[in-house]
């Protein structure tokens, strides 16, 4: 069974509808090495998300934070304090990058993070706040930031 695919225009909707938590439970940031993930839904309640964050076992400052649809389709992915990524026309896009769905490749292909809207790369909690703005989750789950 292969990936699910969507179109543009559908990706780009469930990117851009207005995502809130899906339960009141209280979570905590995770630590070296901790993974997240938390459900979403559109304020309807007819469409689920996810909200992954996986933090770096050794270099806090490396993570990726992903917002996932229908279980398995991924919409927004930031990666940070990692490697480079190649996209399939074999331009390199250094860390930290931005992957966003495109039709026919997924999350294949990455782009250079926008500068203004995420101002804070240095701190993975308030890139964190940024990416789930970027995303349009305005309710988001309970995190505690705990000690990072």
């Amino acid at each position: 069974m292969g990936t699910p695919t969507l179109d543009q225009t559908t990706a780009d909707a469930l990117i851009a509808v207005p995502k809130v938590r899906a339960n009141d439970e209280e979570t905590h940031f995770p630590g070296a090495g901790g993974r997240l993930s938390l459900p979403l839904q559109s304020h309807d309640g007819r469409e689920s998300f996810f909200l992954d964050i996986q933090r770096g076992r050794l270099d806090l400052r490396k993570g990726t934070y992903q917002n996932r649809a229908r279980q398995i389709v991924l919409l927004v992915r930031l990666d940070f304090g990692g490697p480079p990524h190649r996209n399939p026309d074999g331009e390199e896009v250094p860390s930290p990058h931005l992957h966003i769905y495109r039709e026919g490749y997924g999350d294949k292909w990455a782009v250079a993070v926008p500068s203004d809207a995420f101002p804070h790369l240095q701190d993975p909690w308030q890139t964190l706040q940024d990416f789930m703005q970027y995303c349009n989750i305005i309710d988001p789950p309970d995190i505690q930031r705990g000690i990072l």
